[in-house]
């Protein structure tokens, strides 16, 4: 193993906990995934963390500069998520920050994973050589991450930037969103929302070749099956799914572009797994329906070149950043 100087960034999604050793100029060179131990209570499951951690900790034979952790909802980089009802059970207002921190004796801050996203882009992805930025995270939900004018913005309220997925795409959407509102891009827009869609058409009977899988088991009809069995097979119902879906995604963009005014528009997440039946014709929709001047001009839209890791990348920058500070 290098004995290079490394910042740890651990980025605690719904699904999968990865932790990585980056460098200072924003490799990564040492990655693990674990899954969020969500049986136990919140103090056995941050437990597990830090036991996790810990090992990680010593396979790199050295102790990191400093540790950031990317969480979900509005994050106080203090304390750690303070306001999330619902999810991550147990997690709104408990103190990680403070427990890392007493645990490892090291610098510890917490931040978004929205906001993380623009971090690692601006730092290490696309927006290197950019002042206007926008990413998106389509995955379980939609998060998401802003550069204004060559700055990443803080608010007192800990949210400027990664609402976008609170944003009303369809009124006319009976689907209730975590804030209340009906008809948001957490609910049309996120890898959640086209699984379910399919899974809908398929309890009322409409014809797929996945019919029999889901009738077996409705929950092996998830995101990347709808891909790779439906999708790819050119399955009626997925691709019916599939344009109404890319179409509220493209619509959230567009959105992003008259909110934030980014010169590209960068996007992550599980969801990029189907890029390649979908982005074309966003990039597409997104250029036809801006109000943008000079008039006929585009925004790129991308997708993340570290995409898998763009949490940690951006937990272990964002550390670095404010230590410099």
């Amino acid at each position: 193993m290098s004995d290079q100087p490394y910042y740890l960034g651990i980025d605690w999604g719904g699904t999968r906990i990865k932790l990585g050793a980056v460098t200072p100029d924003g490799r990564l060179i040492a990655q693990d995934i674990c899954k969020p131990p969500w049986h136990a209570d919140i103090d056995e499951a941050v437990g597990g963390v830090l036991s996790r951690t810990e090992v990680f900790i010593q396979q790199m034979g050295r102790r990191p500069i400093g540790i950031g952790l990317g969480l979900t909802g509005p994050v106080n980089p203090e304390l750690g998520v303070v306001l999330l009802p619902g999810k991550l059970k147990g997690l709104e207002k408990y103190p990680i920050v403070p427990r890392f921190a007493e645990q490892f004796k090291l610098p510890v801050r917490a931040e978004n994973d929205g906001t993380l996203s623009i971090y690692a882009e601006k730092y290490a992805g696309q927006a290197k050589d950019v002042d206007w930025a926008v990413t998106v995270t389509i995955g379980t939900g939609i998060g998401s991450g802003v550069l204004l004018d060559g700055r990443i913005v803080r608010d007192p309220r800990f949210m400027f930037g990664t609402q976008l997925g609170h944003l009303v795409i369809n009124t006319a959407n009976d689907q209730l969103c975590l804030v209340g509102a009906r008809g948001t891009a957490e609910m049309l827009c996120s890898a959640t929302a086209l699984t379910l869609a399919v899974r809908s058409g398929l309890q009322r009977g409409i014809p797929s070749t996945l019919s029999e899988k889901y009738f077996t088991n409705a929950h092996a009809i998830d995101f990347r099956t709808i891909i790779e069995e439906g999708i790819a097979l050119e399955d009626e119902l997925c691709l019916d799914e599939l344009r109404r879906w890319t179409r509220n995604v493209g619509w959230l963009l567009i959105n992003a572009v008259h909110a934030y005014s980014p010169q590209i528009i960068i996007l992550s997440g599980g969801a990029m797994l189907a890029a390649k039946y979908f982005l074309t014709e966003i990039q597409q929709h997104v250029n036809q329906h801006i109000f943008r001047y000079p008039p006929g001009t585009g925004v790129p839209i991308v997708i993340s070149e570290i995409a898998e890791y763009a949490g940690v990348v951006g937990a272990a920058i964002m550390m670095k950043v404010h230590l410099k500070d």
